[in-house]
């Protein structure tokens, strides 16, 4: 018993010489980690279309059922996905979300990512709940994060 309370003040005593790292924040973002599950993005195709497609996949495997999607008959003159069917509604309560990740391990198309943006709050609770609007990002460009974490030939191509 001795023993591990001198090993316990000889490990405090060490780091307590040691410099400490603070971060400036705001000003200073720190740099997230490869494997950093933050905010849900629903990604596109290269022609503008919607990957999502509606197969509710990722609400089946959420663990807390914060997802909640709606399908609809996509329209042959005027797609919004490449397959029959498309998410018209396409909602997420971030503060259920436990961001284990199993949506985007779930889904066939690689629709939905959890990014690096760990920023997000709110000041009323209703705001936590995310619309495909919200989540949709117009150009996966604007995301270099997500360029670098998830490789395109990994994901599946629906056609």
């Amino acid at each position: 018993m001795l023993a591990e309370i001198a090993r316990g003040l000889w490990l405090t005593l060490k780091h307590s010489w040691r410099s400490r790292v603070t971060v400036q924040y705001p000003d200073e973002r720190e740099e997230m980690p490869k494997g950093y599950r933050g905010l849900h993005k629903l990604l596109r195709w290269e022609d503008g279309l919607e990957r999502c497609v509606g197969c509710k996949l990722c609400s089946a495997a959420c663990p807390v059922d914060c997802i909640f999607v709606e399908s609809a008959e996509n329209d042959p003159a005027r797609p919004t996905s490449k397959g029959e069917r498309y998410a018209s509604v396409y909602e997420i309560n971030e503060l259920r979300c436990i961001f284990c990740g199993y949506c985007e391990e779930a889904c066939p198309v690689g629709a939905i990512v959890l990014g690096n943006e760990y920023e997000f709050c709110q000041d009323h609770r209703d705001k936590f709940l995310y619309a495909k609007r919200d989540l949709l990002v117009r150009r996966t460009e604007d995301y270099p994060e997500l360029k670098a974490r998830y490789d395109e030939k990994r994901l599946l191509t629906y056609v």
